[in-house]
């Protein structure tokens, strides 16, 4: 059931709209509402008589004192799940959210059952219409303005996603769904710009499907790196419409990003910090901090490989071993520096401690850890990494006590991360003599993962002595 226009109305319908409008512009909104409920009956896909219909709903609402802020649900409040959902009796659901529209068009409930109801029918420009009008009630409504973004995809109209991925990065620059919602409405925005769906024609000639879908494939990674180019150059002119926009410069950045181009991503990242509300973007100061640290990557991957080529070049050793050291020093001096300024992220701080760990610095790791515990996302590893400090200072009972909480935490489940956990405890043990409390926890292990590290080999000594 596509959606329609007035034109492909037949021609009674088209001259009973025709007066509709005259009838809305003399304040007759009583035949606009018989006229277009008429249409809408035999045709609820056609959009601009749904959209003539509201405008007379809402001049008649804010007439009777319900401005466009007014949410009387009156009785509504279970209205969205009275028909079991709209992919069951769409039909049955947009007449109702119609009659509730009608007592109350600024009701959000009825404007989601009309959403709902559309989708159902397949009527993906109506589905836009409702929540957009939703959006216009609840301009900060996050969920329902990403749920508007992909309406737009949907209805094949990417401009209008793009706008709303905005709107929602404007008050929000780091918002994950936002940024993914743009990105997918700028390669939308570049197919139909470039009419590139017009080109895959080639479908309905194949009559293997087998070779259609490798045929496609092949075709997607010719023209990734193309498709990825033309985002960067509409980016890039972005940029110089609204210089002040930082969302323009992370697609710029994103864009040299896909290509491999990391050295530019960098500069366009650093770029946008520069700008005024970029210089206190945490998104930002992290990313930078990212880039920066794979860009030395890189040259130490290149040094590795060069040596790998001329094992006996001390030149090329010498190389790399600078190399290796300038990026650890960084990423102790990055990692330091956003701990200092963000005290409070705890999964940093687990970072800072693991990147002091790894370099030897076992007491200012420790402080690291300490702290890190306080943030349940990584208050097991941080127990874990202050274990692992204390067995490196010897300290083998304060290890085994955190290590054991770390153990209890973890639940019944022996994951690997719990197998890891129970492994380092039986190591404390094993180092501290105690031989009989060492193989009971490398037993636990044993008696789900017999490959795990050298655990059948420490059970299998340990029996052979008794």
């Amino acid at each position: 059931m596509p959606e329609v226009t007035v034109a492909s109305l037949d021609p009674r319908a088209q001259k009973l709209m025709e007066n509709a409008r005259v009838a809305l512009e003399r304040g007759n909104l009583d035949y606009v509402f018989e006229v277009t409920a008429q249409v809408l009956k035999l045709a609820p896909g056609c959009l601009p008589v749904r959209k003539l219909q509201r405008v007379a709903q809402l001049r008649q609402h804010k007439t009777k004192g319900g401005g466009f802020m007014a949410k009387t649900l009156s009785g509504l409040s279970t209205a969205p799940f009275m028909f079991g959902g709209g992919k069951k009796e769409p039909a049955k659901l947009l007449e109702a959210a119609d009659g509730f529209l009608a007592k109350d068009p600024a009701s959000v409930p009825a404007l989601k059952m009309l959403a709902e109801a559309a989708a159902g029918l397949g009527f993906p420009e109506t589905v836009a219409f409702a929540l957009d009008a939703i959006r216009e009630l609840e301009p900060e409504n996050r969920a329902n303005l990403l749920a508007l973004g992909e309406a737009w995809l949907a209805a094949a109209k990417p401009t209008e996603a793009l706008k709303i991925a905005d709107l929602i990065l404007t008050t929000k620059p780091n918002d994950a769904e936002a940024q993914n919602l743009m990105r997918k409405a700028s390669v939308a925005q570049t197919v139909a710009k470039h009419n590139w769906d017009q080109q895959t024609h080639y479908r309905d000639k194949l009559r293997d499907e087998a070779q259609a879908v490798s045929l496609e494939q092949q075709g997607k990674v010719k023209t990734a790196d193309n498709m990825t180019q033309r985002l960067l150059d509409e980016a890039l002119e972005r940029v110089a419409k609204e210089p002040n926009n930082l969302n323009h410069y992370r697609s710029v950045a994103q864009a040299y990003k896909q290509l491999g181009n990391l050295e530019q991503s960098l500069v366009w990242v650093r770029q946008a910090r520069q700008q005024p509300v970029g210089r206190a973007d945490a998104a930002l100061e992290k990313q930078e901090a990212e880039l920066a640290t794979a860009v030395i990557d890189q040259r130490v991957k290149a040094a590795e490989a060069a040596v790998a080529a001329a094992p006996s070049d001390p030149a090329a050793q010498a190389k790399m071993d600078a190399v290796r050291q300038e990026l650890a020093e960084f990423k102790l001096t990055e990692s330091t520096r956003y701990v200092e300024r963000y005290p409070n992220d705890y999964v940093a701080r687990h970072a800072l401690g693991t990147l002091l760990l790894e370099l030897g610095k076992v007491d200012a790791a420790i402080a690291q850890f300490q702290q890190a515990q306080k943030g349940p996302q990584v208050r097991i590893a941080s127990l874990v990494g202050l274990g692992r400090c204390f067995k490196a200072k010897r300290l083998y009972d304060l290890a085994i006590t955190q290590l054991s909480t770390a153990k209890t935490e973890l639940g019944a489940t022996l994951d690997d991360i719990k197998k890891d956990v129970v492994y380092e405890l039986g190591a404390c043990f094993e180092i501290m003599g105690k031989p009989e409390a060492a193989i009971a926890e490398f037993k636990l292990i044993y008696g789900e993962d017999i490959g795990f590290r050298d655990v059948a080999d420490k059970i299998n000594a340990y029996y052979s002595k008794t």
